[in-house]
């Protein structure tokens, strides 16, 4: 079997002048390489195809693929993440991850939380602005957090993000429409621990990988797990297994999340405690993140005593397993 790889390479961005921010949902080599490795190890020939524009060359070249293990982040629309999957279920060929459907809707944290509530899902407060002066915070209360609708690796999130009056949340509402040209989720801001949570599996056969706390560094410290903290997380945060009255339930959440969008092969559920010490979803990642080293996924799997090429060949079973129903 040969098995493609697509993704977005940070690296070829950045020379293109995209700023470290904007490149922060792509893949580092270091990525690509661990991926090859595992996927090689596991049995499978692999072929780099690289991005969507890549894709559309091969494809048009007359090369195919028995599976398409895809990771890319897509760089345009707040379709992006759809785009490689649209693409592939044109040409009938399959791939690891969800669908088209899957990513789009879940890129955008509103509409997945206006579902998921309607399912009966505890999520915080929340209202989606997509024009300044269209909307007022009057059902929520303060402090807010604000951020963008369809961004990843806490782009757009940072201690602005955290607002504790009407003339804070204008001056970042109108920021963050303005810089990232989509709408913004302001939510009624969560004061609890922060948890996430990984999931194996398609349909039925998804199960809870485990749970991992995001424990700031100073535990006195109201840390935003923005992109600032992200990208330089070994000076803030430390990851422990989640432990405690509530995993139960938030365990039973994040896979509740995962089945009702439709979530394929894995993924993470995020999700933190309110004033209460009650779970609340927060969002999901269905297109997980998998450098071996500082992805949320692989650093839980590391602390369950799972093997990165354990990790990869668990999500490759699965893929796997769909192509035969």
């Amino acid at each position: 079997m040969i098995i493609g790889l697509t993704y977005d390479l940070r690296d070829t961005y950045l020379k293109m002048g995209f700023s470290g921010e904007e490149a922060a949902e792509f893949d580092k080599e270091e990525t690509i390489i661990a991926l090859e490795q595992a996927i090689e190890q596991a049995g499978f020939q692999t072929e780099r195809i690289g991005n969507i524009f890549q894709l559309t060359d091969m494809l048009a070249q007359g090369k195919r693929w028995n599976l398409v293990f895809n990771i890319s982040e897509g760089v345009y629309g707040q379709a992006r993440e759809a785009q490689v999957p649209a693409l592939l279920d044109a040409y009938k060929i399959p791939y690891v991850f969800s669908g088209p459907l899957t990513l789009t809707l879940s890129l955008d944290k509103a509409y997945t939380k206006m579902i998921l509530h309607h399912e009966g899902v505890q999520t915080h407060n929340f209202m989606r602005i997509e024009q300044w002066g269209k909307y007022e915070p009057q059902q929520l209360n303060y402090p807010l957090f604000v951020k963008p609708v369809a961004e990843g690796t806490g782009k757009g999130i940072s201690n602005a993000s955290k607002v504790t009056n009407p003339q804070q949340f204008s001056d970042e509402v109108q920021r963050l429409l303005q810089l990232y040209k989509q709408p913004v989720i302001a939510e009624q801001y969560l004061p609890g621990k922060e948890f996430t949570v990984g999931i194996i599996g398609t349909g039925e056969d998804a199960e809870v990988l485990g749970s991992m706390e995001i424990i700031p560094k100073r535990q006195k410290q109201d840390l935003i797990y923005g992109f600032a903290v992200k990208e330089d997380y070994e000076n803030f945060v430390d990851y422990a297994l989640a432990s405690g009255s509530h995993v139960n339930e938030m365990e039973a959440m994040a896979l509740k999340c995962y089945t009702i969008l439709g979530c394929e092969d894995a993924g993470r559920v995020d999700i933190k405690l309110d004033v209460n010490g009650n779970p609340c979803f927060m969002e999901i990642n269905p297109l997980a993140g998998l450098n071996p080293i500082h992805s949320d996924l692989p650093i839980l799997c590391r602390l369950k005593g799972i093997p990165y090429n354990d990790l990869i060949k668990k999500i490759l079973d699965s893929a796997i397993n769909k192509i035969g129903r």
